[in-house]
């Protein structure tokens, strides 16, 4: 008797664990560490998919930027066809913004410099990233972790909007890599963030 009393009560228990399991959505496991943004730019919208899981770091620096507004009216200062286009620090008279203290380097979270990738800049010190970003056109792997030095950390990925970034990409420049014309970023927002 006590034995198919314990065998009722396991039963019960595993349907129920099932049940509860089954009524979470399936994207909540695999996405439970992205976020979603749109950069609405002069050029075009572009939106990206930023990996808290592999650069958390990374990630909650970008979104405190986003969230204070520091990204809205700057510009994509330094495009270099073929490479990458970055921005995230300047003003159109080229003024640069004020930061928050540097943040750690995650480059050594796996994630490569791959065409698409969203990757933050920073100086020759390996520690030294703090609003500056920047989109590679092509897969840049002598950025990636240990290939040439710490190299420069990955947190996302364009999800739309890679033809708008092929264009800024494409725009004269002038002395420094700087667009000829301004490319504004107009405003940076969250679109999504995973329960």
């Amino acid at each position: 008797m006590l034995g198919k009393t314990l065998k009722s009560v396991a039963i019960t228990i595993a349907t129920s664990v099932a049940i509860a399991l089954s009524m979470l959505p399936s994207a909540q496991a695999e996405d439970a560490d992205t976020v979603t943004i749109l950069m609405d730019t002069s050029a075009g919208d572009i939106e990206l998919q930023l990996d808290r899981s592999k650069a958390p770091i990374t990630v909650d620096n970008f979104l405190t930027y986003v969230e204070s507004k520091h990204y809205d009216g700057t510009i994509f200062h330094r495009v270099i066809k073929d490479f990458m286009i970055q921005g995230g620090g300047f003003t159109p008279d080229m003024r640069q913004k004020a930061t928050l203290p540097p943040i750690k380097n995650e480059a050594d979270n796996g994630l490569k410099n791959l065409r698409g990738t969203i990757s933050m800049a920073r100086t020759r010190s390996v520690d030294s990233a703090t609003s500056q970003f920047f989109i590679n056109v092509k897969d840049n792997r002598f950025l990636d972790n240990g290939v040439r030095d710490f190299g420069y950390a990955v947190f996302g990925k364009v999800t739309k909007g890679m033809d708008v970034v092929d264009a800024i990409a494409t725009t004269a420049t002038g002395p420094r890599d700087q667009p000829m014309e301004d490319i504004v970023i107009n405003a940076v927002t969250v679109v999504e963030h995973a329960e």
